[in-house]
């Protein structure tokens, strides 16, 4: 599987270590960076052309996930469900990561660098890579919805009117 990873300076070394660790078990693994620590860095640009990359793979018809990291992970998923066709879902434990993939199909990770060892972040990420969705109709549909929001601002009739 071809995994897109993109940081700021909070997760430039959780990053450099992960990579190094999905090779190392088989996946394509494509840096969208930082490349270098920079204190001041902006992560939006890292993490919206990791997340790019995901939709354009997909696309394409080749397996992609993305991980995106930062000091909480908030901007960076933020930033990534920017991008038309992603939903990026902020992993802090192996039930967030298991749901994410089970009940919204989530095709990019969002991880808090500075809130978990390089242990919990590795066993989070096996986790939403290995755990496929299953498709089932409820899921389906509600994601189904969401993504008519994003294409044209279409919503389910307001039971309330």
């Amino acid at each position: 599987m071809r995994i897109h990873i993109a940081t700021d300076h909070a997760g430039l070394d959780f990053s450099t270590q992960l990579q190094e660790h999905l090779r190392s078990i088989g996946h394509d693994v494509i840096d969208h960076g930082p490349i270098e620590y920079d204190a001041a860095d902006d992560y939006p640009a890292f993490c919206i052309r990791a997340a790019q990359g995901v939709v354009a793979d997909q696309q394409a018809g080749l397996e992609a996930l993305g991980v995106v990291f930062g000091g909480s992970g908030n901007g960076e998923q933020i930033a990534a469900n920017k991008v038309e066709g992603v939903r990026a879902a902020l992993v802090w434990n192996l039930s967030t990561a298991e749901l994410a993939r089970e009940h919204n199909n989530a095709n990019v990770i969002s991880i808090g660098a500075r809130q978990h060892s390089f242990e919990e972040v590795v066993s989070f990420i096996e986790l939403f890579i290995n755990t496929p969705f299953p498709g089932d109709e409820r899921h389906v549909r509600r994601i189904a919805q969401i993504a008519d929001f994003e294409r044209d601002g279409s919503l389910l009739p307001d039971p309330r009117a």
